[in-house]
């Protein structure tokens, strides 16, 4: 008998995955790919939208007609901030920008003008002014500079929702895609900001359904309920949101480390040249407060230098636990010692100093200072709503140093770690089923982990 399962494409910038899941939400299939990207007009990398579209059917037609299973849903999740502009009969007008892209200052100053003051602006869509990353700007940018281009447009969508059009031929937007500092997005009004009907973009922004939408159709000759799509960071945070009744921030680590605060009452920063600090949205509307933290890169830089200054091999980091003695020693006459690259800090030196002649103590000293920015990070997040459980996933869920440290100056919160490799596919999964998940559900899928902070001698 064949086995009931939901499919999820999860689009990465680097790995295209696609996963089958069972009712249990255990991965039964796994395939991965990564494409060489393009160039668009101007030279700037960008993603290869036609051979992406290509693999996607080429992999799901296969599935369907594989022997041991019978695809009851499929999902889409991908990284945002990413347009896919079509014109009337279904096809992309123009590359599918990447958000690294700069947009001219020009543009943005004349942004600015007509729909500012800035300041205001930015409090209200709840983003730092980010460029390309929001994506609503880049509209505004076709508008003004490819006006011919722009005259194409039938539809924008975003990615998710573009991928799930590939299958559907319909045309929709929903709230974490708006909702991942976009610029497109009034969280007072819980509308789209006025910017977007005065410069007549509503017209071209499919109609808004919740996330956990679904489409019943018949594809090629199967019955099969077909999702909406998600912005990925959000469907990372979808499984703790389900599945927790109490209130937590998630740090989601990796090259960037975000901390999510789904609970806020505030979400809007007032700090508006604080450009880390941004906003999402939950699959149902409600905001969530953010804050990242360029770590996994910052970490990965300062290794490097640590293992040359040594001589130690690559892998060599992965191996030191964190020592109590160690740790007392660096903290008794504590003084910063690294100057960042990817990270501006004002307790930072000028140049990177210190005087160890220990691997160990260097490494811990390196720890010591980034968990010191991590803390600051979360508690942006935190701001003052009263969260006391902290939920930490991805890469620095096992460093020991890391953990035992964010514990130590956390006392007073409880701190769990989940090895979450499946996170936002996971989430996708979930965001289409009408199961619901108790407590156990980070125990059982997600190898939940509790953690605490080391006793304090002396």
């Amino acid at each position: 008998m064949k086995q009931k399962v939901t499919a999820v494409f999860d689009i990465g910038k680097t790995n295209k995955k696609f996963f089958l899941f069972n009712k249990d939400f255990k991965q039964v299939h796994k395939e991965y790919i990564s494409f060489d990207e393009i160039e668009d007009e101007d030279g700037h990398p960008t993603e290869n939208i036609y051979a992406l579209q290509s693999w996607l059917k080429e992999v799901f037609n296969r599935i369907l007609t594989a022997e041991q299973f019978d695809v009851k849903a499929i999902n889409f999740s991908t990284y945002g901030a990413s347009f896919v502009h079509i014109d009337e009969n279904g096809k992309p007008v123009t590359p599918l920008y990447n958000y690294t892209k700069p947009l001219p200052e020009e543009i943005i100053t004349s942004f600015f003008e007509e729909y500012g003051p800035k300041d205001e602006f930015l409090k209200k869509t709840g983003c730092a002014d980010l460029s390309m990353l929001n994506s609503g700007l880049q509209l505004y940018w076709l508008k003004k500079t490819k006006p011919e281009v722009f005259k194409k447009i039938k539809y924008s969508m975003h990615l998710p929702q573009y991928l799930s059009y590939v299958f559907t031929g319909i045309p929709l937007s929903e709230y974490t895609s708006i909702g991942c500092h976009t610029a497109l997005w009034d969280y007072a009004k819980k509308d789209y900001h006025s910017w977007v009907y005065k410069a007549g973009f509503d017209v071209i922004l499919p109609p808004i359904v919740s996330t956990e939408t679904s489409i019943n159709m018949n594809y090629n000759g199967n019955r099969i309920k077909i999702g909406v799509g998600i912005h990925d960071s959000s469907a990372a945070l979808l499984p703790y949101v389900r599945s927790i009744k109490k209130k937590f921030i998630l740090i989601s680590t990796g090259t960037w480390s975000i901390a999510f605060n789904p609970f806020t009452e505030k979400p809007i920063s007032e700090d508006t040249d604080d450009k880390d600090a941004i906003n999402y949205m939950r699959i149902n509307g409600k905001p969530v407060k953010a804050s990242r933290l360029f770590l996994g890169n910052e970490y990965k830089l300062q290794v490097e230098k640590l293992n040359e200054r040594f001589g130690v091999n690559d892998d060599y980091h992965r191996n030191v636990k964190f020592n109590y003695d160690t740790y007392f020693e660096i903290t008794k006459d504590f003084k910063h010692c690294f100057k960042w690259e990817g990270l501006i800090d004002e307790d930072m030196p000028n140049k990177t100093e210190m005087s160890y002649d220990k691997y160990e103590h260097a490494y811990h000293q390196l720890m010591t200072e980034l968990v010191l920015l991590q803390i600051k990070c979360i508690k942006k997040a935190i701001g003052n709503d009263d969260i006391s459980r902290l939920y930490v996933d991805g890469g620095f869920s096992d460093n020991d140093l890391y953990i035992k440290l964010l514990s130590h100056y956390f006392r007073n919160k409880k701190l769990r770690t989940t090895t979450a490799s499946l996170g936002s596919a996971l989430g996708a999964a979930i965001s289409i089923s009408d199961t619901k998940l108790n407590s156990k559900f980070l125990r059982k899928n997600y190898a939940l982990k509790k953690h605490v902070p080391f006793i304090i001698s002396g």
